[in-house]
């Protein structure tokens, strides 16, 4: 049993920021050293972003530090862009909720126990005999394993229709401080929710499907493991993104993506798209490089780099999303998927379009 990819909608919080509101924000909030201060100028006003979406009701939110707060901050904005990009997907892929079988939710910038899965299994009317799973923990490389979990229950026979969602609310996880590596994180990183509805290719009629899911590899090196997580200060979430990331990231990438690729007996230049992770522009250029890939072969990536900032696991989905919208080969025609984020592992997918 195949699975495929019916619809795939994302979603934002209301709040959009251009990258001067942000500067303008934490100068005005914040006492920042001369170096705080230019890097973030560097950063925000000379970077390649020009905006992101962020999950507040005011702008002054940005700047609070009680744990408590955070949390029900990062619960109520993840469920509004979760169930809104779900809706959204449904209605694509003509399903009702109750035909749905499986959810599965994938975060990283907030922990709560019961999982979202459980509100959302609320908020969207699911039925309550669908099977529920939360995947934690997996930083940004979240939505691929989230993928091929649901295209394994596919497989399996055990479900039809399964509702992939990623959500990350990384502005809950803003961390002020003069660590460069705090600057970059808070200049960089920003809220989205994307839904995915896979469905089992049953009888091999794959109409209205978007594309194919055929195989799935992952790379994990905890030995670099304190390169790029979350740490616990004060009650809060606080980035770890080492200048050495980008070189990490990359090597990993290409392990993944090369182990999949021969399985099946291709090469780089077999596939005809790249949905890759955009991270950021130093990690695309050092990925390019790895691959032997062209700035145009990730343009996509790029350009949601440019216009929504790095929202974490959802990302690669909006890349996707902007794939299949702008850019959609014809049937058979062959793509892979890259992620990458904390552990450290890197995730890849090859999928082929419908």
């Amino acid at each position: 049993m195949q699975a495929i990819l019916t619809a795939l909608a994302t979603a934002n919080p209301a709040r959009y920021a251009s990258q001067r509101e942000v500067f303008d924000v934490l100068d005005a909030h914040f006492s920042l050293e001369p170096r705080e201060k230019d890097l973030y100028e560097r950063l925000l006003l000379d970077g390649p972003i020009r905006g992101r979406y962020i999950g507040v009701d005011a702008d002054e939110e940005i700047c609070a530090t009680d744990p408590e707060l955070l949390i029900r901050r990062f619960a109520r904005h993840a469920r509004h862009i979760a169930a809104q990009a779900a809706r959204t997907a449904l209605d694509q892929a003509g399903l009702t909720p109750g035909e749905v079988e499986g959810l599965i939710v994938n975060t990283c910038t907030g922990y709560l126990c019961p999982g979202l899965s459980s509100y959302l299994l609320g908020d969207l009317g699911l039925p309550s005999h669908a099977t529920v799973l939360d995947l934690m923990g997996m930083g940004c490389g979240g939505a691929i394993p989230n993928l091929e979990a649901a295209g394994r229950m596919i497989q399996s026979g055990a479900k039809q229709t399964v509702l992939c969602l990623s959500v990350e609310i990384c502005s809950a996880t803003f961390f002020q401080g003069p660590d460069p590596d705090l600057i970059v994180s808070n200049s960089i990183f920003a809220d989205g929710a994307s839904a995915a509805v896979l469905q089992a290719n049953v009888n091999g009629n794959c109409a209205g499907g978007l594309l194919k899911l055929v195989d799935f590899e992952s790379v994990t090196q905890p030995k670099y493991r304190d390169h790029l997580r979350y740490t616990t200060e004060r009650g809060r979430l606080r980035n770890v993104l080492a200048r050495s990331v980008p070189a990490i990231g990359a090597r990993a990438v290409a392990q993944a993506t090369g182990r999949l690729l021969a399985r099946h007996g291709l090469t780089p230049g077999d596939i005809g798209r790249w949905v890759v992770h955009p991270g950021g522009t130093q990690v695309l250029r050092a990925i390019e490089k790895h691959l032997g890939l062209t700035p145009e072969m990730l343009r996509f990536s790029y350009e949601v780099f440019r216009d929504y900032g790095n929202m974490s696991s959802p990302s690669v989905m909006f890349v996707l999303s902007r794939t299949l919208r702008d850019a959609r080969p014809g049937a058979n025609g062959k793509a892979v998927l890259v992620s990458f984020g904390a552990g450290f592992t890197a995730f890849a997918a090859l999928v082929e379009f419908l």
